[in-house]
């Protein structure tokens, strides 16, 4: 009588085995994947529980993509009520993988929109004017010089320490592989930089031309905000 207990466990175990295989086959759904819906679900009551709050995770797997995903593209914003926000402290050095991009090593400088770089004074019509035609702008995306020659107006590059850098302007002095950086102040060019020698990575060559709109709308991505937060807390500090 036991051996026959025993042999139909077995028989049990081996049916259920094989409804599974023969399930697996023909849905293409892993155990693992059930157990992931059944997380999901859970984890979907347990929101319903919380209706005072707007989580915008559906579940604990996608938060584990979210953070696999972050070191190769913009993080995202997730709030957990209407005035509160979590935002990741990641730096723009660390997220993105820039050795996928071609790079360059030039001599960078700084510069502003004033008389000691420029020669013009607050009061001459194309002051703080670059040769493009946009405005001078220290932002997320700031406006720098260059051999037009060697980058091309509207060429986006990153210059690790000072960020995401967009050719508007030419410089006398700018020849071969230098670049000049916009500061606000004379003060923060010798405070922040000065002159390096830095491998720059071009994120996407310029087609010699660029726009008020188009800088404003790589300074306005929704997916570049909290990098840009930072930048605005680091110039306010």
């Amino acid at each position: 009588m036991l051996k026959n207990t025993t042999r139909r466990i077995v028989m049990a175990l081996l049916f259920i085995f094989a409804f599974f295989t023969t399930f697996q086959s023909f849905s293409g759904v892993e155990a693992k994947d059930l157990s992931d819906w059944f997380d999901d679900y859970r984890v979907k009551l347990q929101q319903q529980e919380y209706s005072g709050y707007t989580y915008n995770v559906n579940s604990k797997k996608r938060v584990s993509l979210f953070h696999k995903f972050i070191r190769r593209s913009a993080p995202v914003s997730y709030s957990i009520s209407s005035s509160e926000e979590v935002k990741s402290s990641l730096k723009l050095e660390d997220a993105i993988d820039w050795t996928r991009y071609p790079s360059h090593t030039v001599v960078a400088t700084g510069y502003t929109a004033g008389v000691e770089s420029t020669g013009k004074t607050e009061s001459h019509p194309q002051y703080g004017i670059t040769y493009s035609g946009v405005k001078v702008k220290r932002d997320l995306y700031s406006t720098v010089a260059a051999d037009l020659r060697v980058f091309p107006l509207g060429t986006i590059l990153f210059i690790p320490g000072y960020g995401y850098g967009v050719v508007a302007d030419k410089g006398g002095a700018i020849k071969g592989n230098k670049i000049d950086l916009y500061y606000e102040t004379v003060a923060d060019v010798y405070e922040q930089w000065g002159k390096k020698k830095v491998e720059v990575y071009v994120v996407k060559m310029g087609k010699g031309k660029l726009t008020e709109e188009e800088l404003a709308s790589l300074n306005e991505d929704e997916t570049m905000q909290v990098f840009r937060q930072q930048y605005i807390n680091q110039k306010s500090s």
